[in-house]
C-alpha cells in the first residue's frame, strides 16, 4: 500500500496526529514500524474506552505494523496522573502483576498476539541507579511538569500533587527511547506524557515518534470519561446481558458518540432511538461474546421492556442484607448503586418514585418515604430500563 493509501486509513478517527508529515515520511520507509502502546494495568478490566486504541494498534498491524504493548509494571505503581484530581491509590507490585496477566489475556481478544511484542517497563527501571533517575529527572524542569492541565488545576485548587506523580511522564518518555518507538498511540489526555518521549528521543539522537492521539470515551453518565474507579464503564469481559443492558441505559446524545467512536460510523438517520441503541449494543455484544450472545440480549430486552413481561425475563437479582422495612428511596437507591453502579441522588430517585417510574410487582409506589418489605420472587421496576428479581 503507497503511503498516502496507508496514512488516510490510519487518520480515520484520530483526535490529533503531530504531524501527518512525519507520519507519511515513516510510512514511506518501507519498513514495519514501531507501534507503542504503554498501559498500566491499575484495574483488572479493559473496559470500552480501551478498546479505541487497542482497535487503532489493531489497524497499524493489519497494514503490517509491529505492535509493542509496554505493561507499565512500574509505572502502574504509581499510576498516570492524567486527568485525576486526586492521587491515585498505590499498588503493590504484586497486585500490578495480577492485573496485568488478565489484562494481556483480554487485550489479545483484539490484538494480534503473533504481530505484537509485549514488555514491562519494570525490566529498565529496575535496573537504573539512584544516580541514573537523577540524570533523568534533571533533563526535565519543574515548571514544565507544572505547566500539566491537571497539576495547574489542582495548584489552583489547592489540592496536593506528591513528588512520584511528576515521575510519571518522564518515565513514560523514557520507555519510548528503551523501545524506539515511530509512533506512540493515545488519548487525547497523554499529549504531554507523550510529547516528553519526543524529547527524550531527541536528545538520544534516534527519530522522534510520531504523536498519534485517539478520542477519549465517556461513560455511561455521559460527562466522564470512562473508568471503573467512576463506576461509569462497561467492561469487555461482563456478562454479555449486563453489558447490552448497560448500553441500552445510555442517553440518546450518548448513544451519538459511541456509534462514531465505537462503530465508526452516523446513528442511522431514519432509526427511531430506541432500535438505534439495540443496534449499537447488538453489534458490541457481538464483537465482545458471540452472535448468538448479542441475539438473546435483544430479545431479552424486548422481553422485559418493549412486551413488559418482566416475571419470564432474565433479570439481576437483588439480596436486601435482611428484610426488615425499607424506605422506597433507599432500596432503589441500593439497586442503582449495587446492582447497576450508577450513582444517583436521593432527589433524582425521588423524582422518579413520585413520576411512578418505580413498580413493585406491578404496583406502582409513589411516595419516596413509603416502607418496602421485600420478598424473593418479586419484581423491583426501577425505570424503563433497570429492573431487579428479589433474591
Amino acid at each position: 500500500m503507497q503511503p498516502d493509501e496507508a496514512l488516510a486509513i490510519l487518520k480515520q478517527g484520530a483526535a490529533q496526529i503531530i504531524n501527518e508529515n512525519e507520519l507519511r515520511d515513516k510510512l514511506a520507509l518501507g519498513r514495519p514500524l514501531r507501534i507503542k502502546l504503554g498501559v498500566d494495568p491499575t484495574t483488572s478490566d479493559i473496559h470500552l474506552g480501551h478498546t479505541i486504541v487497542l482497535r487503532k494498534l489493531r489497524q497499524f498491524q493489519d497494514l503490517g505494523h509491529h505492535a509493542i504493548l509496554i505493561i507499565g509494571d512500574f509505572t502502574g505503581m504509581i499510576g498516570d496522573p492524567s486527568g485525576r484530581s486526586v492521587t491515585r491509590p498505590h499498588l503493590t507490585h504484586e497486585e500490578v502483576l495480577a492485573n496485568a496477566a488478565t489484562y494481556r489475556e483480554q487485550a489479545f481478544k483484539i490484538l494480534d498476539a503473533a504481530r505484537t511484542e509485549t514488555v514491562c517497563n519494570g525490566d529498565w527501571f529496575r535496573a537504573m541507579s539512584f544516580e541514573d533517575v537523577i540524570r533523568l529527572n534533571s533533563r526535565v524542569t519543574l515548571q514544565q511538569m507544572l505547566q500539566r492541565e491537571d497539576f495547574k488545576t489542582r495548584i489552583d485548587k489547592q489540592q496536593s500533587i506528591r513528588a512520584h506523580e511528576i515521575q510519571y511522564p518522564i518515565m513514560q518518555g523514557w520507555d519510548s527511547v528503551m523501545v524506539k518507538a515511530d509512533v506512540e498511540l493515545g488519548g487525547t489526555d497523554q499529549l504531554f506524557n507523550i510529547l516528553i518521549g519526543r524529547d527524550f528521543q531527541r536528545e538520544e539522537g534516534i527519530p522522534q515518534q510520531v504523536v498519534f492521539l485517539l478520542p477519549i470515551l465517556e461513560g455511561l453518565d455521559g460527562s466522564k470519561k470512562m473508568s471503573k474507579s467512576l463506576g461509569n464503564y462497561v467492561a469487555i469481559n461482563e456478562p454479555a446481558s449486563e453489558m447490552f443492558g448497560k448500553l441500552m441505559s445510555i442517553s440518546d446524545q450518548l448513544m451519538a458518540r459511541y456509534y462514531e467512536l465505537l462503530l465508526g460510523r452516523m446513528v442511522p438517520a431514519e432509526a427511531h432511538p430506541v432500535e438505534a441503541k439495540k443496534q449499537l449494543a447488538f453489534e458490541i455484544v457481538r464483537t465482545h461474546h458471540s452472535a448468538e450472545a448479542a441475539k438473546k440480549g435483544v430479545e431479552e430486552w424486548n422481553t422485559r421492556f418493549s412486551k413488559r413481561d418482566l416475571k419470564h425475563a432474565h433479570l439481576p437479582a437483588f439480596s436486601p442484607a435482611d428484610r426488615h422495612d425499607f424506605s422506597a428511596v433507599a432500596v432503589v437507591s441500593d439497586i442503582y448503586r449495587d446492582v447497576f453502579q450508577a450513582k444517583k441522588s436521593h432527589s433524582e430517585i425521588s423524582r422518579l418514585i413520585k413520576q411512578g417510574s418505580v413498580e413493585l410487582d406491578g404496583t406502582k409506589v409513589r411516595d419516596p418515604k413509603a416502607k418496602m418489605r421485600l420478598r424473593p420472587g418479586q419484581i423491583l421496576r426501577l425505570d424503563r430500563k433497570h429492573a431487579v428479581r428479589i433474591g
